[in-house]
């Protein structure tokens, strides 16, 4: 599409009808079912049109705020209430009616208990700081502090110190540094390794019923999250589901630790993947190849300029064990392994291909080094690309909705080239964002598949 085409686009009252119109027609045409679509997708084979995923994942969701109002302008409908299904970044549900809408391909399966301890049920309202309406699980128990932030609890207990806060003018919670005193004298490995166990009988009744119903009653791609299996990953070191966690749990701490401490750091990520590689085997034999991908990392190795950590350093203290994890899920399952790794990690990639990943998230194409044509060309072959779609820093939450339809569509000519690509944004989009650049957003996706 030419620039000239591009400005002819516009955008006012009809999008949602000329959007779901799209997809509808799209549907109508398409040769493959979602399911078919992501395989085909994952092992780099011609497809009929750009698999898409919102809300299979914890980075790759729609924060609630925002679900509501992309409900409210492509359905009509006013007051419904929007499940938050992961109460830490606050991502709202992409219900059966709304995924239809939308022309989503992939379904997905969390871990039984959320980052709060608690399990999804016995939901209640819960009104967002800015109004929205939503749904909460039942032991989401909060208080709120004379600033008004609201603070939540390990296990939803209000009587434990607390894990989190959310600002009051915020839409996700952040996690509360509750670091103890360090003592190197007595500083114990084991300490950082209390959170991870083999799954029990529940967990994995709840795994093999969730998958068994979703692949017997849809025809959608799906994406299982296995816990415990992420080495290093800060949004869990301050383990913000227990009450009293022990060891090193301030997040600069523990970068610190992967250098000054790198022996410590070790021996928690030795103990972790021998409870990571039980539980692989479990889930194998439980889960079988319903399931397409799994997500296994969410560590970030990357930052807007450059890497976290040295590829020497990857190498001696991550990888090993990284490669541990993927080897044993490509000896037992077809499954395709999802790391999601924020930021310039262009330097890393070839490595994480070598430590047997097969799928790469966010695809921060506004970090340094990360340009599309580059890791098209370079590695587009060898593992797929899963967002990048739309920058959700700046384009798609401050843009025009022409500017955000125009970066979609020009993304999506680079990536979508020769399939290994999954459309999705580059991380969660955040509740605060215009329905109007979402629209735009989903609108490019849609006529680039009208005319693929």
């Amino acid at each position: 599409m030419s620039v000239a085409e591009w400005q002819k686009v516009k955008f006012g009252k009809n999008t949602s009808y000329e959007l779901l119109h799209t997809v509808k027609r799209n549907l109508q045409k398409q040769s493959m079912t979602p399911r078919q679509r992501l395989i085909c997708t994952l092992n780099h084979q011609q497809v009929d049109r750009v698999c898409v995923d919102f809300g299979a994942g914890g980075q790759t969701g729609i924060g609630a705020g925002a679900v509501s109002k992309l409900r409210k302008a492509l359905l009509g409908v006013n007051g419904f209430r929007v499940k938050i299904i992961e109460p830490y970044q606050m991502l709202g549900e992409i219900d059966a009616e709304l995924h239809k809408a939308l022309g989503l391909d992939v379904l997905g399966i969390s871990t039984r208990c959320n980052m709060f301890g608690f399990t999804n049920e016995n939901w209640k309202p819960f009104e967002m700081n800015d109004g929205t309406p939503v749904l909460v699980p039942g032991d989401f128990n909060y208080t709120v502090t004379e600033d008004g932030d609201t603070l939540m609890y390990p296990l939803g207990d209000t009587t434990a110190q607390p894990c989190a806060k959310m600002p009051k003018t915020g839409y996700f919670f952040d996690a509360l540094n509750r670091q103890k005193p360090l003592d190197e004298c007595i500083l114990n490995p084991e300490d950082n390794c209390e959170e991870f166990s083999v799954l029990s009988q529940t967990d994995l009744d709840y795994y093999a019923h969730t998958a068994k119903k979703l692949y017997n009653e849809t025809d959608c791609g799906i994406y299982m999250t296995i816990g415990g299996a992420a080495f290093g990953d800060v949004a869990l070191v301050p383990a913000t589901w227990m009450k009293d966690p022990k060891g090193i749990r301030d997040v600069e701490e523990w970068y610190v630790s992967t250098v000054l401490r790198a022996d410590y750091v070790y021996k928690v990520f030795e103990k972790q993947c021998e409870i990571a590689l039980k539980n692989i085997e479990l889930l194998a034999k439980a889960v079988g190849d319903m399931v397409q991908v799994v997500f296994v990392s969410g560590t970030d190795f990357g930052h807007q300029r450059g890497l976290f950590a040295s590829p020497e350093t990857y190498r001696r203290l991550y990888k090993p064990f990284q490669k541990q994890v993927n080897d044993k899920i490509h000896q037992l399952t077809n499954w395709k392994i999802f790391i999601h790794s924020c930021g310039a990690v262009s330097e890393l990639i070839p490595d994480l291909i070598d430590a047997g990943f097969d799928i790469l998230n966010p695809v921060q194409l506004s970090a340094q080094g990360m340009d599309p044509v580059k890791l098209k060309r370079e590695f587009g072959r060898h593992i797929t690309f899963w967002g990048g779609g739309v920058d959700t820093q700046k384009t798609l939450p401050f843009g025009t909705p022409q500017e955000v339809y125009r970066e979609v569509y020009e993304r999506l000519g680079i990536l979508s080239r020769g399939s290994g690509y999954v459309f999705n944004g580059t991380h969660n989009i955040q509740s605060d964002v215009p329905v109007e650049n979402i629209l735009a957003m989903f609108k490019a996706l849609h006529d680039f598949n009208s005319k693929a």
